[in-house]
């Protein structure tokens, strides 16, 4: 068996009101261009929402840069989606054109980490195989 290397290192961050005037602004469809229903709903569970939103875009971000592709055709908005466990430790999922890509780089694992301030969020995401 071949031993784990890093494949990708992503970071990014993200203002909070950015995505707050985004979502004022264009409302549901901007939501449903970026985020599966999963991770609006979890938002929308919380007191403010525009934080766990900012914090999945700045994932999302992280991983297209963690794969140096930027988000678009082989990476797009809806080819990942931000899980949590029952632990609360966020998770990445890819879908569709995110798992094809994840395959053909041969990611096995990821790790992604998120985080906050009153004003902006952030993440960091690896992208693991062998």
């Amino acid at each position: 068996m071949k031993p784990e290397r890093i494949l990708g290192l992503g970071t990014d961050l993200v203002e909070i009101d950015r995505i707050q005037d985004s979502y004022d602004r264009f409302g549901d469809r901007f939501l449903e261009k970026i985020f599966h229903p999963s991770e609006i709903h979890y938002a929308r569970s919380q007191a403010r929402p525009s934080i766990p939103l900012a914090a999945r875009f700045a994932a999302k971000e992280a991983t297209s840069k963690a794969f140096g592709t930027g988000i678009g055709a082989s990476l797009p908005w809806l080819g990942m989606e931000i899980g949590r466990h029952p632990s609360g430790e966020p998770f990445l999922l890819f879908h569709q054109e995110g798992a094809d890509l994840a395959q053909q780089r041969g990611v096995t694992r990821t790790l992604l980490s998120l985080t906050h301030t009153r004003t902006h969020s952030a993440a960091t995401v690896i992208l693991i195989g062998s």
